[in-house]
């Protein structure tokens, strides 16, 4: 090998490993700084939080082609069309969420914080947290809901482009869940805005087919490390129902993640129990399609 050759190798390893050592980082700066500016420059919130979730997306998979995790899991062409719908399906249902919570309790909106933002925006961050943990948890452990989140588990790969395939509603309950607790505490709407963008931002991050690697960090936030666990057909390492925290995982024992611990397969324990995602109308009314259903470990969800 010639030592131009050499030389060039050496770069390449190098830009690689800084590029995955710089990627999360790069993150929460963007989601620091454009909740900073959103809130300074009072602009409008609801386009800010769009625009956001678009450049999270390009961010991401341009990681995933710059820093692949497994290249097999790169989505198809055809892939993202599909993934492509069922993401404005996604996108379209949290919004009517959104709705219906602002409708329910807007009399109890906060008009005066009771606490300083800075104070509010983690407080908020933990119990949102806490009840997104709780209802992806009894997603997996419920049948009826089992037959709503398990679509979500169908894909044979993780990347960010199939994290928005859910059924809608999936979505519905559980995005209406976790803003009803922050809406009935009467967190501000500056303080909510901040939390979802950093909500955001861990969802799609940690779908991310790249090869980032949080370290000593992976026992405060949820990464990708953790979540190709989650999707993983070996129930004794699924777990990790955080997406955005790990905090929860580790205080009711389903943190099962370890330096260099990978999946051993991903998708269902049982694929012939939901329709393909490309089904999409099998796949809303799958649901209601009457089965005999028999318990199974709770990791994996109950059987669909």
């Amino acid at each position: 090998m010639s030592q131009r050759r050499q030389i060039l190798n050496v770069f390449t390893f190098s830009s690689r490993q800084l590029t995955r050592h710089c990627a999360y980082p790069v993150l929460l700066v963007a989601v620091v700084a454009t909740a900073v500016v959103a809130l300074r420059d009072h602009l409008d919130l609801g386009q800010v939080g769009a625009l956001f979730l678009a450049g999270t997306i390009v961010y991401l998979a341009v990681l995933e082609r710059v820093i692949p995790y497994e290249r097999s899991w790169h989505p198809s062409r055809r892939e993202w069309g599909w993934y492509g719908l069922y993401l404005v399906l996604t996108i379209a249902t949290s919004s009517v969420a959104q709705l219906l919570v602002t409708s329910l309790v807007g009399v109890l909106a906060v008009r005066v914080p009771v606490i300083p933002l800075w104070a509010e925006i983690p407080t908020a961050l933990l119990l949102g947290s806490l009840a997104s943990y709780v209802v992806h948890r009894l997603a997996h452990t419920r049948p009826l809901l089992w037959r709503l989140h398990g679509v979500h588990h169908v894909p044979q790969k993780v990347n960010v482009a199939n994290n928005g395939v859910n059924h809608v509603f999936d979505v519905l309950f559980e995005q209406g869940i976790v803003q009803l607790s922050l809406a009935l505490v009467g967190f501000s709407q500056e303080s909510v805005f901040v939390v979802g963008l950093f909500v955001v931002a861990q969802g799609y991050f940690v779908h991310t087919n790249a090869d980032i690697r949080l370290g000593p960090l992976n026992y405060v936030f949820a990464s990708p490390e953790q979540h190709r666990l989650h999707h993983s057909t070996d129930l004794s390492e699924a777990g990790h129902y955080g997406s955005d925290l790990s905090v929860w995982d580790l205080m009711f024992g389903s943190f099962t993640w370890r330096p260099g611990r990978t999946p051993v397969a991903i998708g269902l324990t049982d694929p012939a129990s939901f329709p393909r995602t490309d089904a999409v109308l099998a796949t809303f009314f799958h649901p209601w399609r009457r089965r005999p259903a028999a318990p199974s470990p709770e990791a994996g969800g109950p059987a669909a």
